[in-house]
């Protein structure tokens, strides 16, 4: 069946549409001698999905450094809490690493931030950002992406909550594993979709209102 998209999706759409949540295992990492056994078992898999989650800041021209790191697969997803754990050498190990393709969206400013806590060369990292354009999509958000290609809503309700909080509350564990597991999904419907042009694409050009 040939799958609908849409050039750029609309935003009023999605409040209708089923919510999704990542379902498998979700592992909190707090400690530095957690992120060794993490690691090896994160780079023996062959996809990775990633993304970060910062404190938000409400003063103008103060921010926080990165606090979580979500590393997921398509059944199990690891939350590295920097903000305990440190730039560990395995997390530097899991970020340096050329094998393993990790997925993110908008990844360019995650390592950014990443960059503020440890010096290290970025291995194999896939934007999706850089890949949606190729089939004429040009929304850049993950939850309009996720919306165009799959008809389901992901929440991002916690987005502005305290990712430093002594401990993470289930909402919070939740939102941030499905961020990262939804970026290997987006991947491999792209790569799935380009291969079979099995998709229509109609041009939507009206303009969203900004309020």
């Amino acid at each position: 069946m040939t799958k609908t998209l849409y050039n750029k999706y609309d935003k009023k759409l999605i409040s209708a549409l089923p919510v999704v949540a990542f379902q498998g295992r979700i592992i909190v990492i707090l400690t530095p001698g957690e992120t060794e056994k993490a690691v090896n078992y994160l780079l023996s898999q062959p996809i990775l999905g990633v993304d970060t989650e910062t404190r938000p800041s409400f003063k103008r021209g103060f921010q926080y450094n990165v606090s979580l790191l979500q590393v997921a697969t398509l059944d199990t997803c690891f939350l590295f809490r920097l903000n305990h754990t440190g730039m560990t050498p395995a997390i530097i190990r899991l970020l340096e690493d050329k094998k393993v393709p990790k997925v993110g969206l908008s990844w360019h400013d995650d390592l950014n931030g990443l960059h503020k806590l440890a010096n290290f060369k970025a291995g194999n990292f896939i934007d999706l950002q850089d890949h949606v354009k190729e089939i004429g999509i040009e929304d850049m958000s993950l939850q309009k992406l996720y919306a165009n290609m799959f008809g389901e809503k992901i929440s991002k309700r916690m987005q502005l909550s305290n990712w430093e909080h002594d401990v993470l509350d289930e909402k919070q564990k939740l939102y941030a594993a499905t961020d990262a597991w939804a970026c290997i999904r987006l991947y491999q419907e792209l790569l799935r979709l380009k291969e079979t042009q099995d998709f229509e694409l109609v041009i939507n050009n009206q303009e969203e209102s900004a309020v």
